[in-house]
């Protein structure tokens, strides 16, 4: 009898284990809309602006955070594309997963194979996974988006001022198309086109094939909005959960706006564009209402101060105290405007809406926090530098990094160095300078010990450091330095840590036909959508 119970019991354990497997693996998970714009100022988001200047052109976004949560306090965690996309992608920073600085069009790697994207763990989880936009990780074999943990790929292999179109956007300079063969004034005046890319055009690239050379920028927009709409309506007519990454190519020059404005209007091209990229925010927002669905937006860096009329805004977040000395601070380096991004979440049902979050954020903890909801324990082999933020998402919960560190991404200083620190309302500099604004003065590279210390709940446009004589600040350097140490020393203990490869070869351009000017092809999608 005692036999008999011993074995009933067991059968019924391993019959409720089998039961909650299979529930587990049948319940619905949800889908994810990650968008990053790209070169946003925290300041192009009108519910970031005070009402008397708030300018009406991000409506969508808007409401978003109206029926959502609105961060004010979430940064990117690089200043520039290729480090924050990585970081983004990983839940590392650049020191961790290699990748300190943009790769280019002749570049032959990309994002270092070792490294683990969220995609590729939500691919293996049975999501189904789509990118479309701007990639800038590698376009050469193993490193392309479809090795990376995305089942379909539409988009630019990296930023779209990295080569030339036949119908050029608004940018400074202004780049001449893409003629055949090269006029002359182009090869006189190159130095007054620096920046400006003639030999290869701008690729749009599906899965693994060159679809377009050069591609339409004025038409990009609409490219992208109907395919994103297939993929949506696609995964759910198979009743598949999904990831959309959408990296878009606003608010980065050449700006495109499908309804041209005056060309005498500057501040107009700037604001269309701003609203094109709204409303396709708004398109998106339509069409997954009333499903299972969180869409995060975000931003890769601020805006970029050296294109003038073409760069966004950073609201408050001035960085004074370098504008003074000369210099940007914004796009390249880490001051607050080139790295805190205007960042919604919205998701009916599951976030509160009206709700604000001043939590310490960052662009890597979209990794540890979309994976905690999709019920995904990322691999235990590596060190992460994200956080999961489920709790403010969804509970209201406040607390976010008792550090955040900002690595150099341009500027002043070694391409990845954690050179700005900060805790709480406390921020530390210890390098300065070195990134060209508006006008071409880059201001001088300062190194700073003591560093710059600034109280961003009194100063939030950095302009005075505090007292470095002062207890306070002393308190502050001594637990910045802390701080410090403890991540430099754990990242150096890391067996996990990769190295990028940044050699370049000129065979390494995405050329649909090397055989003719600027790589010209136009061919029909091969699109399963």
């Amino acid at each position: 009898m005692e036999i008999f119970s011993t074995i009933f019991l067991s059968s019924l354990l391993l019959c409720g284990l089998l039961t909650h497997l299979v529930l587990q693996n049948t319940v619905k998970k949800p889908n994810f809309i990650i968008i990053v714009a790209d070169d946003i100022g925290w300041g192009d988001l009108d519910v970031n602006l005070n009402p008397e200047v708030r300018r009406n052109n991000t409506p969508n976004l808007n409401l978003m955070a109206e029926q959502g949560l609105r961060f004010t306090d979430f940064h990117a965690p690089a200043s520039t594309c290729s480090p924050s996309r990585a970081a983004i992608l990983t839940g590392r920073y650049g020191l961790r997963n290699g990748v300190t600085h943009n790769f280019g069009v002749n570049s032959v790697a990309g994002l270092p194979l070792p490294e683990v994207t969220f995609p590729q763990l939500l691919q293996a989880a049975g999501y189904h996974t789509a990118m479309i936009g701007k990639w800038h990780l590698g376009h050469n074999g193993p490193y392309k988006p479809t090795n990376r943990g995305f089942d379909y790929y539409l988009g630019v292999p990296y930023s779209n001022d990295m080569g030339c179109t036949d119908t050029p956007g608004y940018n400074l300079p202004q780049c001449f198309p893409c003629h055949k063969p090269v006029p002359q004034v182009i090869r006189l005046r190159r130095s007054e086109r620096e920046g400006c890319y003639y030999k290869v055009g701008l690729p749009l690239i599906e899965n693994n094939t060159i679809v377009e050379q050069p591609l339409d920028l004025w038409t990009l927009t609409e490219t992208y909005k109907s395919t994103a709409l297939q993929i949506i309506n696609n995964a759910r007519e198979k009743g598949k959960p999904y990831l959309l990454y959408l990296a878009l190519a606003h608010m980065h020059v050449p700006l495109a706006p499908r309804l041209r404005p005056p060309l005498t209007s500057h501040q107009t091209v700037y604001a269309t564009s701003l609203q094109e990229m709204d409303s396709l925010v708004g398109v998106l927002k339509s069409a997954v209402e009333g499903s299972d669905t969180l869409i995060w937006f975000t931003g890769d860096n601020g805006p970029w101060e050296q294109k003038c009329q073409y760069a966004g805004s950073v609201g408050p977040f001035k960085g004074k105290w370098q504008v003074k000395k000369g210099g940007s601070s914004a796009k390249q380096t880490t001051w607050e405007g080139g790295h805190r991004v205007p960042t919604v979440a919205y998701w009916p049902g599951r976030i509160s809406p009206k709700t604000t979050s001043s939590a310490l954020l960052s662009g890597m903890d979209i990794f540890s926090t979309v994976l905690a909801l999709a019920g995904v324990t990322p691999p235990s082999d590596r060190r992460y530098d994200g956080l999961d933020a489920t709790d403010i998402l969804l509970n209201g919960g406040q607390t976010g990094h008792e550090f955040l560190f900002h690595p150099n991404s341009g500027a002043a200083g070694q391409y990845g160095d954690l050179q700005t620190a900060r805790s709480g309302k406390y921020k530390a500099f210890y390098i300065t300078g070195a990134a060209e604004a508006c006008g071409g003065s880059k201001g001088s590279e300062e190194l700073h010990d003591p560093p710059l210390i600034f109280n961003l709940e009194e100063d939030e446009d950095e302009e005075s450091p505090i007292d470095p004589q002062t207890h306070e600040c002393q308190e502050v350097v001594d637990r910045m330095a802390r701080g410090r140490e403890k991540l430099l020393w754990d990242i150096a203990t890391d067996a996990s840590v990769s190295k990028a490869d940044y050699s370049t070869d000129k065979t390494a351009a995405p050329c649909c036909d090397p055989t003719l000017p600027v790589c010209r092809c136009h061919l029909k999608s091969s699109s399963k959508y």
